[in-house]
């Protein structure tokens, strides 16, 4: 393969990469403003300009500077075998302090109180490459802020004008709201009067601003960024699949952003994704079990309402009638797995039902100009349809597990049913409320409904945030994502609960479990307090572990033997040492 050299280091490359590209490829740090490589190039900030040499074909291939030595940006210059790039000379160098400098003239100190600071490039750079002083004695240009939309506000006197925003709604949402209002240093990003940033990829802009210009209205001066965890997260609320951080403190959830995935969202993820996080702290939550008791529904012990749910379903067998299991698509493949097998320990005939499987319209399609597939948003609303009906077929004879449609229609013909759902918004319809009438339900939810109030007995399940496992997206990739904060209140993970059952059925019995043991992680690091509900302790059975539990799925239906290979996992966290000095006091 043909190679570059870049800052002493030989990188190979491709046909019509361009050398920043290269760079980054290989972890050579050149700095960066308007350059992103999902967007176009508009080489406007000049910081990462460098000096090029090239073998000169008609001085049998000696290395001569390019342009005559002039400095050209690496984001808009194709590399070529043989070049020789240098971002480290001494006129690049002059370059980027003359560039920091220019960027600064105008911009306020305001780092202290900037939603943006600790992820800052501009913070960044001015450490790395600025002068360390203002040689600027003039009245600064002072900008207005602005509400640029239902979730962006604009400080207009931090912009760079980098562009990025401008391009985006220009080349991937497609919908033109921004644009660049005035000239010289009057310049500034704008919308067009009455007309807000308002597409279901909106908020993409905000991830996309390298300084603290436009901010998120959701996380504004809500949370430092230095004291956020993150955790590997998969799209909780579509079937598309997209790679998250779900971004958490002291056993809270702040924010939700995209991880780049090039194989499934690129650099993306839509506002709905982004924002449907909010139930997960929301006073709807269901925050202990509960049971029936004289006709009327009262808090448990998780012990008690357990085995009131076991004796609801053995009841049901004894009448002679039949125990429903609905299984949710918002459940993971190990989750799935493990609730048929505790169901089938009280009743051997229950019967398997898909749940409810929200669509809104059809899939949305967004061009992705420098990649060669759109960005999709996806019209199915569960992110683990295909993973779920995967153990539905596998466990059920001939495949032939039934559809939620069938469970409405004749949920009056059971004698019991443990029905999940774990929505993250409505979905309880009067058929359904009318159709559970009469029969033992057990219902296994996040948050409250009217639904509660019908059943026999109410245990409280964790949301997306609180578990570990395995979602397989429309395309039929499965893809692991990890657990970020602590199970809330008293709510356990639909896993959990099915070893829970599976422990009392067998004769045992649950035992407290002191935080800070699997599922319930202590969520801290010096200096800093855990969240008051890590001091709970809940009873449990065998611990629910989605990587043990790929390997019981593999070891005894040969249908899912393909869950211990083919489960993408995601990358590894890497702590990230600070490069500031230190003294001691």
């Amino acid at each position: 393969m043909p190679t570059v050299t870049i800052n002493g280091i030989e990188c190979e490359f491709t046909k019509g990469e361009m050398v920043i590209a290269v760079a980054n490829r290989n972890e050579i740090d050149i700095p960066q403003y308007c350059y992103h490589a999902g967007l176009t190039r508009p080489a406007q900030c000049r910081i990462c300009l460098a000096t090029f040499e090239a073998p000169n074909p008609r001085n049998d291939n000696k290395l001569e500077p390019m342009m005559g030595g002039k400095l050209l940006p690496t984001c808009a210059t194709e590399a070529s075998d043989g070049m020789v790039v240098t971002i480290e000379s001494e006129k690049a160098i002059a370059n980027q302090k003359a560039v920091m400098e220019f960027l600064l003239i105008n911009h306020p100190l305001d780092c202290p109180v900037c939603d943006q600071a600790g992820e800052c490039t501009l913070q960044d750079f001015s450490f790395q490459y600025g002068r360390g002083h203002s040689r600027f004695t003039d009245t600064k240009v002072v900008s207005p802020k602005k509400n640029m939309g239902k979730h962006i506000y604009m400080y207009s006197d931090r912009c760079i004008m980098c562009t990025r925003c401008v391009r985006f709604t220009d080349e991937i949402s497609a919908t033109h709201e921004l644009m660049i209002d005035g000239r010289g240093d009057k310049s500034t990003i704008d919308i067009f009067p009455g007309v807000g940033i308002d597409n279901p990829l909106a908020s993409n802009v905000v991830d996309l601003c390298p300084v603290g210009s436009l901010l998120d209205k959701d996380f504004l001066f809500s949370q430092r960024v230095w004291f956020l965890k993150k955790s590997a997260g998969i799209d909780p609320f579509t079937s598309s699949g997209d790679n998250l951080w779900v971004e958490h403190n002291q056993g809270r959830l702040y924010r939700i952003k995209p991880r780049t995935n090039m194989d499934i969202n690129t650099w993306w993820i839509t506002d709905e994704v982004r924002y449907g996080w909010k139930f997960v702290h929301s006073d709807a939550r269901l925050t202990n079990p509960m049971r029936r008791e004289h006709g009327m529904m009262v808090d448990a012990s998780w012990s008690r309402a357990l085995g009131q749910a076991i004796d609801a379903m053995l009841g049901a067998k004894e009448e002679g009638k039949k125990t429903a299991l609905v299984v949710s698509a918002t459940l993971t493949t190990e989750e799935a797995f493990t609730l048929v097998k505790a169901a089938r320990m009280i009743d051997e005939d229950v019967e398997l039902f898909l749940g409810p499987i929200p669509v809104d319209g059809e899939d949305v399609e967004f061009p992705n100009p420098q990649h060669d597939k759109p960005f999709m948003q996806r019209a199915e609303k569960v992110p683990n349809r295909k993973g779920v009906e995967r153990v539905l077929s596998a466990m059920t004879e001939g495949g032939t597990y039934k559809e939620y449609d069938t469970f409405v229609r004749r949920a009056n013909e059971y004698g019991a049913a443990i029905m999940t759902a774990n929505f993250p918004s409505a979905w309880v319809t009067d058929a359904l409320v009318d159709g559970v009438d009469g029969l033992k339900l057990i219902l296994i939810d996040t948050t409250s409904s009217t639904l509660c109030r019908k059943a026999e007995v109410v245990l409280p399940s964790s949301s997306f945030a609180e578990k570990a496992g395995t979602f397989e997206n429309c395309n039929g990739i499965m893809q692991h994502f990890d657990q970020g904060i602590p199970n809330q209140h008293q709510s356990k993970s639909e896993g959990q609960i099915a070893l829970d059952l599976i422990e009392l059925v067998a004769g045992g019995s649950l035992v407290e479990h002191a935080p800070g043991f699997g599922s319930m992680i202590v969520d801290e690091q010096p200096g800093q307090v855990p969240g008051a509900n890590d001091s709970i302790l809940i009873p449990r059975g065998e611990l629910f572990d989605a990587e043990v539990i790929r390997g019981r799925m593999a070891d005894e239906v040969d249908e899912l033997a393909l869950m211990t290979s083919d489960v993408v996992m995601p990358p590894e966290d890497e702590l990230v040492e600070s490069d500031m000095e230190t003294v001691e006091l």
